[in-house]
This record gives C-alpha cells, sequence and structure tokens, in this order.
C-alpha cells in the first residue's frame, strides 16, 4: 500500500477533538489495534493549519504515542505523519478517500509557555 510522508515543519496544528478510542465494529464496540505491535489504535482530530488553508484531519495514532494532555485546542506536533489513499467499494458504490497516521501526537502547550 502507497504511503506518503506529509511534511509538517511549516503547519500549525492543534486539537480538534480529543483522543477517542478508534471502533472497527459499532454493534460490538471492537476497538482497533496496530497489526505489527498490538497497541490499542486512538483517533485524534487535529486542525491542520498551512499557506492560509485549514482543515481538520482525522489522525489515526497508537495509544501508546498519545499525549495525556491533550485538549480542544491544545497546539500539537505529529511524529511520522503518513497520508494513505484508499479505495472500497460497499452496496455496489465506490468510496475513496485518504487516511492519516501518525506515530505520536505531542502537545507543545508546554514548550509555548516555557518560552513566554
Amino acid at each position: 500500500m502507497r504511503q506518503i510522508p506529509v511534511d509538517t515543519t511549516t503547519a500549525a496544528m492543534m486539537v480538534a477533538q480529543p483522543p477517542q478510542p478508534k471502533v472497527i465494529n459499532r454493534q460490538t464496540g471492537e476497538i482497533a489495534t496496530d497489526r505489527d505491535t498490538g497497541a490499542k489504535l486512538m483517533t485524534v482530530n487535529v486542525m491542520f493549519a498551512m499557506d492560509g488553508n485549514a482543515e481538520v484531519l482525522n489522525v489515526t495514532v497508537p495509544e501508546t504515542g498519545v499525549a495525556d494532555e491533550l485538549t480542544m485546542g491544545t497546539p500539537v506536533a505529529l511524529t511520522g505523519l503518513i497520508a494513505r489513499p484508499w479505495e472500497n467499494e460497499f452496496n455496489g458504490q465506490k468510496r475513496h478517500g485518504i487516511s492519516f497516521r501518525a506515530v505520536a501526537v505531542t502537545s507543545l502547550a508546554q514548550a509555548q509557555n516555557a518560552a513566554a
């Protein structure tokens, strides 16, 4: 599967919605896990702003890579952010999009407070 690294060096990012477990089956409540490590996966909605444009990205992150202090509005850094194009067919309709995954989501609030 194609993986495209995303350069975040000139972007401003903040938490739009706090981390939530990534549910893969809403009927059973089954939580997604990383295939390689077995770590529980979380989703974090991040406002990604760059070059005068802003978009909310739904980023999947292993639970071990999610900082505890992530609340709405917290400035963050995304380590190892990649984009993966996907396509599937459901009930005869083709769907496609881009999914985002990061190794870690780290709060920058402490760094900004220390600099002030």
